[in-house]
């Protein structure tokens, strides 16, 4: 084993711990049905995950006034918060927090989600108290600003350097590209392979097991 090469290992949540990719997907699609409006394919509705809620609405419907984002988003929220009791872990993942909790990292979420969603997933997961801090959209500023990374470095004063972020989107990478820290990619979530690659991830795991192993040789 080697020694610990980061201190505060920072994950995303929606795509990355919780396979919750098509449920987003599908609820984005939803909300543009009921206002009317074009609904985006799979691949551009996935593409928003990860952003903050009014960017993600925003790009995936880019013709609606603004003044009518709030009327998508309660669309939205009311589809993904009849069926969140769908959604489950990825097979492996409390095994992998437990492993990296037992070598004594910080553990942390940089989520686009809202507090509200964000609070209610973990307590559905069953997580509650399994991480040592969290950020959300709507207290910071979204992804990829560096603020939210910056913010959970300051809380526990760990440096650039010894901080790692890990997510399935591009916004998730160039989150820490423009917070200075490491970062490794999960290929089993939203985005495209070839786009996490092009933002130079350390590893790109296809699965909570891979990504498991690396980071206790390499973590």
């Amino acid at each position: 084993m080697k020694s610990r090469q980061f201190d505060l290992i920072v994950f995303d949540w929606d795509g990355t711990l919780f396979d919750s990719t098509s449920l987003i997907v599908q609820c984005i699609q939803a909300a543009c049905r009921d206002l009317g409006l074009v609904e985006p394919s799979d691949t551009d509705a996935a593409y928003v995950i990860g952003l903050g809620l009014h960017d993600a609405l925003k790009h995936a419907a880019p013709g609606l006034p603004p003044e009518r984002y709030p009327d998508l988003g309660r669309r939205y929220r009311h589809h993904y918060f009849a069926r969140q009791h769908e959604l489950v872990l990825f097979p492996g993942t409390l095994d992998m927090l437990q492993a990296l909790k037992r070598r004594n990292h910080w553990l942390a979420v940089a989520t686009g989600k809202a507090r509200r969603g964000l609070d209610e997933a973990l307590a559905h997961a069953q997580l509650a108290g399994m991480f040592d801090a969290t950020r959300t959209a709507d207290e910071t500023a979204g992804k990829p600003h560096p603020l939210m990374l910056q913010q959970l470095m300051a809380e526990f004063g760990a440096a650039p350097a010894r901080t790692l972020m890990i997510g399935d989107t591009t916004h998730d990478l160039q989150l820490a590209v423009n917070a200075g820290t490491a970062r490794v990619a999960v290929a089993y979530g939203a985005h495209d392979t070839q786009a996490l690659r092009d933002h130079g991830p350390l590893f790109l795991a296809h699965s909570t097991r891979e990504l498991h192993d690396w980071l206790l040789q390499n973590a």
